[in-house]
């Protein structure tokens, strides 16, 4: 199945990011908006409370399944926006770190935010994503 998305790296910017700089998908394709993903159990209960790996793997779970169910896979996906609720920059690239394994090559243009508070109690990770797709 052909792909919308297209990764653009950019020779004239640093190469040290871990993700493309930018992202296409042609007019023709279809855009899916995910609402962040959160590390919420089926229950609605908060998983891995303090753990803010395991709160990624569990953000990365449910986009995986909002994505399924939107017709749509990793691969898709356009843009990320990746929400941590810590000050420290090591929490952050903790979060960051399982969201990249996740996405392995298709490295897709991405925002990784500190933040101060995140809905759920105990909260710690919150991923959002934009997916496109060429329907058949």
């Amino acid at each position: 199945m052909p792909r919308a998305v297209t990764l653009i790296r950019s020779a004239s910017l640093s190469d040290v990011a871990e993700y493309a700089y930018a992202a296409t998908a042609p007019a023709e394709s279809r855009l899916i908006f995910l609402a962040g993903a959160c590390p919420l159990n089926e229950d609605g209960s908060t998983a891995a409370i303090g753990d803010f790996a395991g709160q990624a793997a569990k953000a990365v779970e449910n986009m995986r399944t909002a994505l399924t169910d939107s017709g749509a896979s990793l691969h898709d996906v356009i843009s990320t926006r990746v929400l941590v609720a810590s000050h420290r920059q090591e929490d952050l690239v903790t979060a960051w770190e399982v969201v990249r394994d996740a996405f392995g090559e298709h490295d897709v243009p991405s925002t990784l935010m500190g933040v101060t508070v995140l809905g759920y109690d105990g909260q710690l990770v919150e991923i959002e994503a934009i997916a496109a797709v060429l329907d058949s």
